[in-house]
């Protein structure tokens, strides 16, 4: 037997029992882009594609456990940070992180649920910026957690989009990157912008416009997740930042574009869409 080996992505996020986000969607998007999944689990939801009912965190020690005994056998090529609950878990994945000297890191700032749901505690957000955000090569804000984040900068004159909402993004990405020396993607969203995301790139200071389709589909459940996992796959494989952001775009949009329909309320994307093989064929 030939032995192989392949590239490793780590996620650090809660679950959810629905699978269209957090550490189910994230091992599915390793998955499909090439690169073995490991997990720890921060917390455990209750939620479904109509409403989001409960969170429970993980004990700190309990995070620090599953890390270590990861990180002591097999080495990840690339981290995704979700959902961390409470400044608590924070801690503990700072500690380690910093320790490790883990890199290249990807956190996408998971504050709140799709349906409202506060899913950082407001203690935590302090923590979140000195501690989480300055081990991490990319943040990958959407529109609201980028004017939490502004706030929490320091910036609070900046933490209502302006009438050109492409300038605001650009500048706001650019004030995120300074403060915290990091890259920044805005994802353009949940505002006019719509499919469109600006990445800026902290050492080379200077910017980059990702045009995406926008695809008219309500099941787009756990689409900061995907892409934040798919970026962290591609940075695994040893892509540059602009090229594993544009596949991790192009992946996210062929995953809208399959029209996956399941549940009641706001349904998850197909990630296994671009799959093809005999385990995957129905009859």
């Amino acid at each position: 037997m030939t032995r192989t080996t392949k590239k490793v992505a780590l996620t650090i996020a809660g679950s959810d029992p629905s699978g269209g986000a957090g550490i189910a969607a994230d091992l599915k998007t390793f998955m499909a882009n090439g690169v073995y999944g490991c997990s720890v689990i921060t917390a455990l939801t209750a939620q479904n594609t109509k409403e989001y009912w409960a969170t429970q965190p993980v004990a700190g020690h309990m995070v620090t456990d599953q890390l270590l005994s990861v990180l002591t056998d097999i080495r990840p090529d690339a981290v995704k940070i979700g959902m961390l609950p409470n400044a608590g878990i924070m801690g503990e994945v700072a500690e380690v992180l910093g320790q490790e000297e883990l890199s290249p890191v990807v956190v996408d700032p998971v504050m709140v649920s799709t349906s409202g749901k506060a899913l950082m505690a407001d203690n935590a957000r302090k923590a979140f910026v000195q501690k989480i955000l300055p081990l991490c090569d990319l943040v990958t804000p959407n529109i609201p957690e980028t004017v939490e984040l502004l706030k929490l900068s320091g910036q609070e004159d900046m933490a209502e989009p302006f009438v050109d909402e492409k300038d605001w993004m650009q500048q706001a990405a650019k004030v995120l990157s300074e403060a915290f020396g990091i890259h920044v993607l805005v994802k353009g969203g949940h505002g006019q912008t719509g499919a469109s995301d600006y990445l800026y790139l902290c050492d080379e200071k200077k910017g980059k416009w990702f045009h995406g389709l926008h695809i008219d589909n309500p099941n787009n459940h756990g689409t900061g997740c995907t892409l934040s996992s798919a970026i962290a796959a591609g940075l695994a494989k040893g892509y540059d930042m602009v090229r594993a952001v544009a596949i991790g775009k192009e992946y996210v949009t062929t995953c809208l574009s399959a029209g996956l329909d399941l549940g009641e309320g706001c349904g998850p994307m197909d990630h296994s869409c671009a799959l093809r093989g005999d385990y995957l064929e129905e009859e």
